[in-house]
């Protein structure tokens, strides 16, 4: 059974810290807006801990203090839920300072994604509900942009569904301006209409467990300790996608081939892929060339559904997506939905 925690309510705290890169140090004016979002927009109360606008240096230099802040942050009874500051590149260095029982046994929303992933996987695996969705600086502090995102957020974390179907957001942008530019907090570059999602592959109607992140930082925690069981993969609805670094069609390929080697192909339910950042139309085409080719041709496996372009990952406005929560895939119909309960009654 999923550990699940308690929904979001206007007046709640919200812990706020930095388990990777120490960018609110940097550009104080993105995580403030974030932070003043969260509070107007939300009714959220915020608690703001040690590592939350720590030195870049000082963030890298100790992992354990980062690790310090989520232990501390999942005791802090007056916490409701975690949410990081921003993305980064390290926070599979911290890992092993995490205690176990203390996030097992004090539930609470966590959420982040891009390097965020290690965590989010991590917190997964122990059983709890974690959350791959906006982070302060990269989410929140744009939000103003695309309202569609605000009623999103409010729907995922403030209320309880027993079912809850995920609907193309209408407009996306790619990146943000420059953070180092006051006047440019808040804003976005270019924003484009949806096209929508592709179905790429799949005719039937699967249901499974929502598990996933960014792809790059599933390469970093492959083949260690903290990489899934094998029996972990069984009945998963993966979703994954690529971050502002843009790994190539072939990474990815590559990342696939690995999976089907391990033997996931052969477990899972469907696969989701995030809309593919900063990559070019042909670009996409032959990713989504490379992933057939591999879970199809190489590894005998036609039948599972495959979904990318979708609105999570490095893309704004994204989806929240609950891992550990079961979830359907409809081919027939082209729906994506929940079909339980995030969070206890």
């Amino acid at each position: 059974m999923a550990i699940k925690s308690r929904k979001l309510q206007k007046g709640d705290t919200v812990a706020v810290l930095s388990p990777s890169k120490g960018l609110p140090f940097i550009f104080p004016h993105i995580f403030d807006n974030g932070i003043k979002i969260l509070k107007e927009n939300f009714g959220l109360k915020i608690k703001e801990f040690p590592t939350a606008r720590m030195s870049i240096d000082k963030l890298y230099g100790n992992p354990k203090i980062r690790a310090e802040d989520i232990n501390n942050a999942f005791l802090d009874k007056e916490v409701k839920a975690i949410f990081t500051s921003i993305g980064g590149d390290d926070s599979i260095r911290i890992l092993e300072y995490i205690d176990k029982e203390v996030v097992k046994n004090n539930p609470k929303i966590f959420m982040g994604y891009s390097d965020t992933t290690s965590l989010t996987t991590f917190f997964n695996q122990l059983g709890l509900v974690t959350f791959n969705g906006p982070s302060i600086m990269a989410g929140f502090s744009q939000m103003a942009n695309f309202p569609e995102s605000e009623n999103h957020i409010k729907e995922i974390l403030f209320s309880n569904f027993n079912d809850y179907e995920y609907k193309p957001f209408s407009n996306w942008t790619n990146s943000y301006k420059d953070w180092s530019k006051k006047e440019n907090t808040g804003q976005v570059n270019e924003i484009e209409k949806n096209t929508g999602w592709n179905w790429i592959q799949g005719e039937s109607i699967v249901t499974g467990e929502l598990f996933g992140g960014c792809i790059e930082i599933f390469e970093m925690l492959n083949g260690t300790k903290y990489w899934p069981k094998q029996d972990f993969w069984n009945d998963k609805v993966l979703f994954l996608e690529t971050s502002e670094e843009k790994p190539s069609p072939d990474y990815v390929k590559y990342a696939f081939r690995n999976y089907g080697i391990q033997g996931i192909f052969d477990k899972i339910k469907a696969i989701l892929i995030g809309r593919a950042r900063d990559y070019t139309d042909e670009e996409k085409k032959q990713l989504e060339k490379n992933v057939v080719d591999v879970i199809s041709k190489e590894f005998n496996h036609p039948e599972i559904p495959i979904i990318t372009n979708m609105n999570f990952g490095h893309t704004d406005p994204q989806f929240i997506l609950p891992l550990g929560i079961k979830a359907e895939v409809d081919c027939q119909n082209k729906k994506f939905k929940l079909t339980e309960s995030i969070f206890e009654e």
